[in-house]
C-alpha cells in the first residue's frame, strides 16, 4: 500500500488554515481523481473530475441546482402528455463558444447518439424506454416513450447526457485557459449584460483535478475553495489532515455500498453460501470505524421509493451477529466438507485508499469467523466480490435492482426486466418490488450501507448544499450579491 497520501496528510494536520478565502478572486476547485480533462461520455464511465468538467461547460435539456432539484438546461420550459409517455421540450437561446445558435436538430442528434443501442454512455441502459427523440420545430423537441417515465428529467439532467457540439459545450462556464495550472472556466457572456461589463474575478472558476491528499493539502494551505468527489476510500486523510469541522460536509447520498457477486461459481454458486457472507459481516462495526455517523444497511433498497412494498428483509435480519456468524459457520462447514475440506478462498475487489483498507479489514475478518479466506485485489482484477459504490442517478428502484443485478438468478432477472417493460406505473411498482424480494432471496448483492460522500467547502461559498445525488452543479456555489 503507497502511505504517501496518508503521511502528507499527517504531516499537514499541524498547520493552520480556516476554509475562508477572500471573496474577490477566482473560485478554486479540485475534484478527486485524474487531471481535468474534456471527455465523451458516449465513449465510456467518467470519472469525478470529467463529469465536473462536463457539467460545467455543457448541459442538457434540463439540469440539477444545489439542491438535486431539476431546473432548465438548454429547455426553457417542458409539457408532459400522453399519460406520461410524451415530455416536448422548448428550447431557449443558447449558443456555442464560436456564438452560433445551438438548435433543435444538434440536440435531437446528440440526445439519439447518447440513446443508441451501441453507445457506452453509463445512463444508456436506462433510457431503453425512449422510443423516438424528434425535432417538431426549429425551437421544440419532443421525447417519446414507449411506457410512462417519470424519473426521465433526472436522467437527463445528469452531465452524461449533457449535449456537445464534437467536444464543446454551451455552458454555463467555458474553458479560457488551460494550463499546468489547471482550467480556467469563464461564465458564458449574459446577453442582458452591457457590452463592456464582463464577469468579475469571483465568477471564474479554477478546477483542477488531482489525489485527495494533494486537495487537502492546497485547501489546508488556503490556495482553494471546494474539494469535490470525496468518497470513503479518503475519508480518514480529511480528519488526519485536520480540516476545521465548519468546511467538512458529506451528503445523504442515495446509492449503493456493497458487494457484487461476480462470480457464481464454486463457494458461491449457492445462495445458502451467499448468504453466509452476508451474514458474516459486521456492518455496525465497519460503518463506524470509518464514520460515527455512517449507517448500515441490510436491505438492497433504502426505501420504499416507487416499489409497490417496503424493501425487502433478508431472512437473518432480526438474528444477532453472533447467531448470524454460528450459522454461517454450519453452512461454510458443510461445504468444506463436501469439497475436500480446504476452506473457500474468496477474491475482494476494492479500491486503492486508506479507507478502503479499512473496509478490507472488517471483511477479512468476517470472512475468517465464518472459515473462509479471503484476498484482496485490485478494483479492475478478477474476483468473486466486487465493491459497488454508486450514487443513483435517479430515483427509482429500477436502477437499485437492475445495478444489483450484476449478475443475477434467473427468476430475479426475469423481474428486473418485466420492471422495465411494464406498461403502466402500477405495475411497474409491482414488479419492482418483486425484483428486490427475489435479489434479496438470491442474495446477488450483499448490502453494506449508502454510499459516503465527503466535500470541503469554504465559508465564502454559501450556496452550497449537501443532497441526495452528492452532486455539486459550479453554477450553485455563491449566492451572487
Amino acid at each position: 500500500m503507497n502511505r504517501l497520501p496518508l503521511l502528507l496528510a499527517l504531516a499537514l494536520a499541524a498547520c493552520g488554515g480556516a476554509g475562508q478565502r477572500k471573496d474577490d478572486a477566482p473560485v478554486t476547485v479540485s475534484a478527486i481523481g485524474g487531471p481535468a480533462k474534456t471527455a465523451d461520455p458516449s465513449a465510456g464511465p467518467l470519472d469525478t473530475p470529467a463529469r465536473v468538467l462536463l457539467g460545467a461547460t455543457a448541459q442538457g435539456l434540463v439540469r440539477f441546482d444545489a439542491a438535486g432539484q431539476i431546473e432548465p438546461g438548454l429547455a426553457e420550459r417542458w409539457i408532459v402528455i400522453d399519460d406520461g409517455r410524451s415530455f416536448i421540450f422548448r428550447l431557449r437561446e443558447a449558443v456555442w463558444p464560436d456564438g452560433q445558435p445551438v438548435t433543435a436538430t444538434q440536440v435531437v442528434r446528440a440526445l439519439r447518439r447518447a440513446t443508441a443501442p451501441g453507445s457506452r454512455n453509463t445512463l444508456a441502459p436506462f433510457l431503453a424506454v425512449i422510443d423516438e427523440i424528434v425535432e417538431m420545430t426549429p425551437q421544440v423537441i419532443e421525447v417519446r416513450l414507449k411506457r410512462p417515465r417519470p424519473d426521465l428529467l433526472q436522467l437527463f439532467a445528469q452531465p452524461e447526457l449533457a449535449v456537445m457540439r464534437t467536444s464543446e459545450g454551451s455552458g454555463p462556464f467555458r474553458i479560457a485557459r488551460s494550463d499546468g495550472r489547471g482550467l480556467l472556466l469563464r461564465p458564458t457572456p449574459d446577453p442582458e449584460a452591457p457590452e463592456d461589463a464582463g464577469p468579475a474575478p469571483e465568477q471564474f472558476i479554477l478546477l483542477r483535478g488531482e489525489r485527495a491528499a494533494v486537495a487537502l493539502s492546497r485547501f489546508k494551505d488556503g490556495q482553494s475553495d471546494l474539494i469535490l468527489g470525496g468518497s470513503f476510500a479518503d475519508w480518514p486523510i480529511v480528519a488526519a489532515a485536520g480540516i476545521a469541522p465548519a468546511n467538512i460536509r458529506k451528503d445523504a447520498t442515495l446509492g449503493l455500498f456493497g458487494l457484487s457477486v461476480v462470480r457464481r461459481e464454486g463457494f458461491l454458486a449457492d445462495a445458502r453460501n451467499r448468504m453466509a457472507v452476508a451474514m458474516a459481516i459486521d456492518r455496525a462495526k465497519l460503518t463506524k470505524a470509518l464514520d460515527a455517523d455512517w449507517v448500515p444497511i441490510e436491505t438492497v433498497m433504502p426505501t420504499q421509493l416507487d416499489s409497490a412494498a417496503v424493501p425487502a428483509q433478508p431472512v437473518w435480519a432480526l438474528l444477532t451477529l453472533e447467531a448470524r456468524r454460528t450459522a454461517a459457520q454450519a453452512t461454510t462447514a458443510a461445504w468444506r466438507q463436501a469439497n475436500g475440506g480446504a476452506a473457500p478462498v474468496l477474491r475482494i475487489a476494492l479500491p486503492a485508499g486508506p479507507g478502503a483498507t479499512i473496509v478490507w479489514a472488517y471483511l477479512a475478518e468476517a470472512m475468517r469467523s465464518i472459515g473462509a479466506d479471503a484476498l484482496r485485489v485490485g478494483p479492475d482484477d478478477e474476483a468473486e466480490l466486487r465493491l459497488i459504490d454508486a450514487p443513483a442517478p435517479y430515483d427509482s428502484g429500477r436502477w437499485f435492482a437492475a445495478t444489483a443485478c450484476a449478475p443475477c438468478g434467473e427468476e430475479a432477472r426475469a423481474l428486473v426486466e418485466a420492471g422495465r417493460n411494464a406498461l403502466d406505473l402500477p405495475t411497474r411498482a409491482q414488479r419492482i418490488a418483486e425484483a428486490d424480494a427475489a435479489l434479496t432471496a438470491d442474495v446477488s448483492y450483499i448490502p453494506i450501507a449508502q454510499p459516503l460522500r465527503w466535500s470541503i467547502v469554504a465559508l465564502r461559498l454559501r450556496a452550497w448544499q449537501g443532497n441526495s445525488r452528492a452532486w455539486h452543479p459550479l453554477n450553485h456555489l455563491r449566492n451572487e450579491r
